[in-house]
């Protein structure tokens, strides 16, 4: 059936990026100054996109035939993937030149990973978002790997393919038992029925399964075993997607299957399990976190907790747990485009300047970057009234009022553990006597994406009310 004209205004989105991906294809093939306009129309590109996303967020339908929504949360989603990405190129523009990985295919594969994000997040049936899963996977797979005179590089992209490839074939296992219990994988069709399986064992092994592959993609413990050594391999902004806009989209498809389910079941059947994914997630980053000295790896086990906080929100199972996590995701998303983009920045030609220490004394050396790391350490750890203090405000609220009270106090308790390993930060840039100087390379641009990642952390943490009414139109 052919859609009309006003069923493809839901579409624009998605068609925007494909046809961006096929022109920057076309540059990169047939023009030699293609190094150059890649950035900047995938800048452009994503732009439009996160614009328009927010311009029809109120234009809420379901498109080709209840396999794909559009508007509403969707569109929020789109915003953060799309608004992420353009940072990220900021970021990037001059990291890959001075890493030496200065290839046209690198914003290709970018691209590629936010349409498959962007498919994950309108994704109403399971054949769909396995198609999207896929396409950000094999792109992240590529971009970890991307920087092939690196051994480090390679070990990451192989490490994240094998135990990517393992968690898919959870996923896939668990979407044959659905479909064999439901006969399809439709998921408003699944929903409808729900209530009437909540007895029917294949059923919840195959959600259950289901949750665990893409407990690998949120990183969460003990599905955890990848990141570090991923995280730390992969060129820095890379990583600084992988771990917003990829998680954000993983959350996204957890979001859509998991909350009507827990809504239809009997309460002692995910909670328990997401609870205890939560807790472990949350201590054991936490914890490990303390004792890294590199500071990629100490951003990939907070990762680790972050995703545990926000696993709160979804054993909640409530509007209000929904709410608080997309939430956080937008907040977590920026904060640690932030971090990360100050790690590219400060890093040398060789992946040196990685460890903790190289940031002594860096505020007498570059003030207004260590303000900015400050910035971000303090809203990481969720000091208010920075956007990460209510990002967890919203997700223990959530679970308090389901009567999750001690899941709360555990995650309160393993915010202030976090406290210590990234105030350590601050305290080395502030109150440690500097060794030698850093070499730092000025990037106007990256500078430019750490700015924007600061503002919109400060307004999301001054004016959290205005983004949670907007969600709470689309969630309640």
């Amino acid at each position: 059936m052919i859609p009309t004209l006003q069923e493809l205004t839901h579409y624009y989105p998605l068609i925007v990026i494909g046809v961006g991906i096929l022109i920057s294809l076309t540059i990169e093939m047939f023009y030699k100054g293609s190094k150059k306009i890649l950035p900047w129309f995938s800048i452009i590109m994503f732009l439009t996109i996160a614009y328009y996303s927010l311009y029809s967020v109120h234009d809420q339908a379901y498109t080709a035939s209840t396999m794909l929504a559009a508007g509403g949360i969707v569109n929020i989603f789109y915003f953060v993937f799309n608004f992420s990405a353009a940072v990220v190129v900021f970021l990037s523009m001059d990291y890959i030149r001075k890493t030496g990985i200065y290839f046209g295919e690198f914003y290709i594969l970018l691209q590629s990973a936010v349409l498959g994000m962007m498919l994950m997040a309108s994704a109403r049936d399971l054949v769909v978002i396995f198609l999207g899963l896929e396409q950000m996977s094999i792109c992240f797979y590529v971009l970890a790997g991307i920087n092939r005179k690196k051994i480090k590089s390679t070990e990451a992209s192989l490490k994240y393919f094998l135990l990517g490839s393992f968690a898919t074939g959870f996923i896939i296992y668990g979407m044959a038992l659905i479909y064999g219990t439901t006969t399809t994988l439709s998921l408003p069709e699944i929903f409808l029925i729900s209530s009437q399986l909540s007895g029917n064992i294949l059923f919840f092994v195959g959600v259950l399964l289901f949750v665990i592959g893409f407990s690998f993609k949120i990183a969460a413990f003990p599905f955890h075993m990848w990141v570090p050594d991923v995280y730390q391999g992969a060129p820095t902004t890379v990583t600084a997607l992988m771990s917003t806009a990829g998680k954000t989209a993983a959350f996204a498809t957890l979001l859509v299957v998991l909350i009507p389910i827990i809504q239809a079941f009997d309460d002692n059947l995910f909670r328990p399990f997401l609870s205890i994914l939560a807790v472990f997630s949350m201590v054991y980053g936490s914890i490990v976190a303390i004792v890294q000295t590199d500071i990629k790896r100490m951003l990939a086990y907070s990762s680790i907790a972050h995703a545990g906080y926000m696993l709160i929100g979804l054993a909640a199972g409530t509007d209000n747990g929904t709410t608080g996590i997309i939430y956080y995701l937008t907040a977590y998303s920026f904060m640690n485009l932030g971090a990360f983009g100050i790690v590219a920045y400060i890093e040398g030609i060789d992946e040196t300047n990685l460890s903790i220490e190289n940031y002594s004394g860096l505020s007498n050396q570059s003030p207004v970057i260590a303000g900015l790391l400050s910035l971000f350490m303090f809203a990481l750890s969720g000091i208010p009234p920075f956007a990460g203090f209510f990002g967890k405000y919203y997700v223990f609220i959530s679970a308090i009022e389901n009567g999750l009270t001690w899941l709360a106090i555990i995650g309160v308790l393993s915010s202030v553990i976090s406290v210590y390993f990234y105030l350590r930060v601050v305290v080395l840039m502030y109150f440690r006597k500097q060794d030698a100087p850093i070499t730092l390379i000025t990037s106007k641009s990256s500078l430019l994406g750490i700015f924007i990642s600061a503002i919109l952390v400060v307004l999301l943490g001054v004016l959290p009310g205005t983004f949670v009414e907007l969600i709470n139109i689309f969630v309640k």
